[in-house]
């Protein structure tokens, strides 16, 4: 799995702390892991502390490949600030989503509501023909 993460503190002698920030979890998909959790690994890192970088780790969260992150966060920033996906642009994105599932699950419980509503009145009119049959028939 990828991981964005800041080198830490690093030792020669006790390998570097990696400070982890957000993960790939699926294409450019990422989730700020939040409290960031620190990451111990034996190897040397050649990185400065406070750099940004990319980590690729195994389920073990053995630390398979490093590489610098900086550009990679540019290019990130920059590919969705021209596509005019501000914070406050995500934020009403985002209650716009929220009123439009609402409005949906209005309507569904209005729709159930009428569907309940027509097998009742069905359910009287087969009750209001059985009787007039029984009428008709002791006649």
């Amino acid at each position: 799995m990828q991981y964005l993460a800041k080198v830490h503190l690093k030792s020669s002698l006790e390998g570097t702390q990696l400070q982890l920030l957000a993960a790939n979890t699926y294409e450019d998909i990422w989730e700020v892991i939040n409290p960031a959790q620190i990451l111990f690994t034996a190897e040397a890192i050649a990185f400065n502390e406070q750099a940004l970088v990319l980590l690729d780790l195994d389920s073990d969260k053995k630390v398979l490949a490093v590489k610098e992150a900086t550009q990679w966060v540019v290019d990130f920033v920059a590919a969705y600030l021209s596509l005019g996906l501000t914070p406050t642009a995500l934020l009403e994105e985002a209650k716009r989503a929220e009123q439009w599932r609402q409005s949906l699950t209005l309507q569904s419980q209005e729709v159930r509501r009428r569907a309940l509503e027509t097998a009742a009145r069905r359910d009287e009119i087969q009750d209001l023909e059985k009787r007039l049959k029984l009428e008709k028939q002791k006649e």
